[in-house]
């Protein structure tokens, strides 16, 4: 026979029942035994009734159904109706409720032979349905133990159903679905689940913020806002929406579970998402980097995710990775910026001492925190440059660029040595500089990896050439004044040249002591080197000059006032060197 629908009520009625169906609050706590005490003392009736119900509901659609058993439907509404009247939710609840849809469903159908009882039963269950719809609720706002046969347990952490909780919600809402009351029953879950995910949110410190607050948020206020966004992000993907995954799976049957999950992934995503967009749409600066590679990193995470969670659907992922592309531009953007940012640095005031400059600092440092990001960085570049960009056939994107970066450095600093009157001190310039160069990238493994040991073999080399440079500019004339040539006049040593030699010694000595005490080699090693290097070159050759000449010069106040140095004397005077403050007046020996 064709089957008749079972026509729906109208969405009112429910809410009427709804609203009529709370007790005062002392009717909530009635016990199963006072419920039991209106229909008897044992579980006889409990079982006559199920029992009855099931051989009507086992015969209902046969051709020649059997008649409503009155009595054992009486009972089964009594029953339905007194505990939904108490509030009370119990197992045998539950079960009553799957009879009673059994029975509406049965009795709403042609087959059946009486439906006077349609009406109360019709009734009963939209009132037993409006009582779980509120329970269902209720237990989902709380993650602690709460069922109607669970023993006391500690609360669940960070969120978690307990197991008698969540046995509890996929009982009421296996009840509701099998009564036709899904829409009822998934939007109630919904809707706490969201509530839960907003809570999860706002509990890491992120809220919602449009794109004009993001746009118009001074940075260090944003960067806070980006901080609990990814503390909140990290939280929901790792933790939460893996835990609501688990949750509709033990509810809900698969199809409907994994809906009901992709509903509430979509809802996460479309919250995180557009704060990560608005973010990447702000006005570019440096010190954001750093912080739009986080949130690109948290995001590829998710991504590999959701693949797995949205299966064949591919619209989420494809809103994560446009979310990665548009911070992924912004962290070219900017890291392309430092370019611009080289090229201007055009200040004309020299740093004092030849000391390493601040440029130089900035650079090496930025460039040191963006190679931790190495993977990130050749990934958002590497997409780049799908989109047209062109690096060398041997190297990554990335590493060309960075290459660009370190050779715009040196010509900067470059230019910047010649601020310098002083040949001397600017080689030394370039020396801080270049040795705090090498020593970052040495002591960087990613750096060193991405410009390679070609590059840091050519870096050494140049550091060599400065401080034979240096060595040349300060050092040569020194050694000048110990040459043989032009001291011998017709074959015999001319002392008023010898007495000449010995005066530009002394006075160029102490002029070089003087000046460069306060210049400023901060690398311990490199300084060591300077003077052992000066030492290795002066004092020898001092020490010669020295042992074949001074004799031809009177004993006694000549002596003294032409040979000021002994030649240990000139290594504590080099000691002073490139200390980078004024050095005591070289004094003559004793």
């Amino acid at each position: 026979m064709e089957k008749k629908p079972r026509p729906r009520p109208e969405k009112s009625v429910s809410f009427t029942f709804r609203e009529e169906r709370r007790p005062p609050e002392t009717s909530r706590n009635l016990s199963m035994g006072a419920i039991k005490a209106r229909f008897g003392d044992t579980d006889d009736d409990f079982t006559f009734v199920f029992l009855e119900m099931d051989k009507f509901l086992a015969m209902a659609e046969l051709p020649d159904p059997p008649h409503v058993p009155q009595r054992a439907t009486r009972e089964l509404l009594d029953m339905v109706e007194a505990q939904t009247s108490s509030a009370e939710l119990t197992f045998s609840f539950l079960d009553a409720v799957d009879k009673l849809s059994l029975f509406v469903k049965a009795v709403s159908d042609r087959a059946a032979v009486d439906r006077g009882a349609l009406p109360r039963a019709d009734c009963a269950l939209h009132r037993a349905m409006a009582f779980l719809e509120d329970e269902l609720r209720h237990l989902l706002d709380d993650p602690g133990p709460s069922s109607p046969a669970a023993s006391p347990k500690p609360p669940a952490l960070d969120g978690a159903f307990s197991p008698d909780k969540t046995e509890t919600l996929r009982r009421v809402a296996g009840a509701m679905v099998r009564a036709g009351f899904e829409p009822e029953c998934t939007q109630a879950f919904a809707l706490a689940r969201r509530g839960a995910l907003q809570s999860a949110v706002s509990a890491a410190g992120f809220e919602n913020l449009s794109i004009e607050e993001v746009q118009k948020m001074p940075w260090e206020a944003l960067e806070g806002e980006i901080s609990s966004w990814l503390m909140a992000f990290r939280h929901v993907s790792t933790v939460f929406l893996p835990r609501e995954k688990a949750l509709c799976d033990a509810v809900f049957p698969p199809e409907l579970a994994a809906a009901l999950f992709l509903t509430l992934l979509r809802g996460a995503a479309h919250q995180l998402l557009a704060f990560a967009e608005a973010v990447a749409l702000t006005r570019r600066s440096a010190e954001k980097l750093f912080k739009l590679l986080d949130m690109h990193e948290a995001l590829r995470e998710l991504g590999e995710e959701v693949g797995e969670w949205e299966g064949d659907s591919s619209a989420l992922r494809a809103d994560v990775e446009s979310a990665r592309c548009r911070l992924g531009e912004a962290a070219v953007g900017i890291f392309a910026d430092l370019e611009s940012s080289i090229r201007n640095d055009a200040g004309r005031t020299p740093v004092p001492g030849g000391a390493v400059h601040p440029l130089t600092r900035y650079v090496m440092n930025y460039l040191k925190y963006a190679c931790e990001y190495k993977k990130t960085m050749e990934e958002v570049f590497l997409k780049s440059e799908g989109r047209g960009g062109s690096a060398s056939q041997s190297l990554s994107p990335f590493a060309a660029q960075l290459l660009a970066v370190m050779d715009l450095l040196d010509a900067n600093l470059e230019s910047k040595s010649k601020l310098y009157k002083d040949p001397s001190l600017c080689h030394v310039f370039l020396m801080n500089n270049g040795r705090y160069i090498l020593q970052k990238i040495k002591g960087a493994a990613e750096i060193h990896v991405l410009l390679g040991d070609t590059w840091c073999r050519r870096k050494s080399s140049d550091l060599r050439q400065y401080h034979k440079n240096y060595q040349r500019e300060t050092w040569g004339k020194v050694l000048g004044c110990f040459r043989d040539e032009g001291l011998q006049v017709k074959g015999v040593i001319s002392k008023p040249v010898l007495k000449e030699r010995f005066r530009s010694f002394n006075a160029m000595f102490e002029e070089i002591h003087k000046t460069q005490s306060c210049w400023v080699v901060s690398d311990e090693q490199l300084q060591s080197e300077l003077r052992v290097s000066v030492c290795s070159v002066v004092v020898p050759a001092y020490r010669s000059f020295l042992g074949r000449f001074q004799q031809y010069l009177d004993a006694g106040r000549q002596s003294e006032k032409y040979i000021k140095f002994a030649p240990e004397d000139l290594e504590t005077f080099i000691d002073d060197l490139f200390d980078g403050t004024p050095a005591s007046t070289v004094k003559r020996r004793s």
